[in-house]
């Protein structure tokens, strides 16, 4: 028992520690100052959301159903090209 609580905080700090996109963004509106609360309050609840749903099971609901995987599949490489495209744009446009 104790083995898994120290495993599931490790792997719970291991995901927070670590500076992604998210945690990026936040840090980036807490140093301007600008809509502070609100943007963490919106990353903390879809987190606790996403969480919640992957408590639930469903990813293994998804994973049992062929056309349910094959949607998610192409919808997820579908958000990712348009994002990756968005940030090349950014990325090559003019430079305040």
């Amino acid at each position: 028992m104790l083995f898994a609580v120290i495993e599931g905080f490790a792997l719970g700090a291991g995901l927070i520690i670590a500076i992604g996109a998210q945690n990026a963004f936040v840090i980036r509106q807490g140093i301007i100052g600008r809509h502070v609360f609100p943007v963490a309050t919106i990353c903390f609840l879809s987190d606790a959301l996403l969480i919640a749903i992957g408590a639930a099971g469903v990813g293994a609901l998804i994973a049992a159903n062929d056309m349910v995987r094959s949607i998610a599949a192409w919808g997820g490489a579908a958000f990712l090209t348009v994002y990756g495209l968005k940030a090349m744009h950014a990325a090559g446009g003019p430079k305040a």
